[in-house]
């Protein structure tokens, strides 16, 4: 009996915001969370899920100590939000021919590599990873409906919220472990460390 062919898939962790809301003395990825910086736990866990090439999309901060098999993309218009980093993942998802790509966010610490796999290898044009039923990244997109993404005129810092509100039959729920919180402020921070 043949196996079914792995998607060829590209995982894309978001990390290209000015996190304003964040009041250290460094920007919040770069702040240490149980030894180790806030977007190094979101990359390992990608890495870890082997379910394809790992980008960072980069902006308003440097990440250049990333880990082993980890490519940096820098977005160039990181300031105009969150949709401009949806599209600079595409856009790299173009260059290297592949069917999906799966974006997470860097300050989501608390994601596991399973839930990075279950929803990468879900067959749904878009499926969300579920947390207890509630939505969160990571989400697979599939490369069919990149184009509609594309041409939605929607708030720049929603990414791909927009795409799931207006086309909800298209989104599949995967119930996955772990927590979906992130950490904005110094006080999410503290709550964990």
């Amino acid at each position: 009996m043949a196996s079914t062919p792995r998607p060829h898939l590209l995982i894309a962790v978001l990390a290209a915001g000015e996190g304003r809301r964040f009041v250290g003395n460094r920007h919040k990825l770069l702040a240490s969370l149980r030894g180790a910086q806030i977007v190094h736990h979101a990359l390992s866990a990608a890495v870890t899920a082997d379910i394809g090439p790992v980008v960072v999309i980069t902006g308003a901060v440097d990440i250049t100590d990333v880990p082993p098999g980890v490519e940096v993309v820098h977005n160039e218009q990181w300031q105009s939000g969150q949709r401009s980093s949806v599209l600079a993942a595409l856009a790299e998802g173009e260059r290297r021919g592949v069917d999906a790509v799966v974006i997470g966010l860097a300050d989501q610490p608390f994601i596991g590599s399973d839930a990075w796999r279950r929803v990468g290898l879900s067959d749904a044009p878009l499926a969300m990873a579920a947390f207890d039923g509630q939505p969160s990244p990571p989400v697979r997109f599939a490369r069919e409906l990149w184009h509609t993404f594309e041409e939605l005129a929607g708030d720049p810092d929603e990414g791909l919220r927009s795409l799931v509100r207006l086309h909800p039959e298209l989104v599949r729920r995967i119930a996955c472990e772990g927590s979906p919180a992130d950490i904005d402020t110094m006080e999410d921070l503290s709550q964990w460390t």
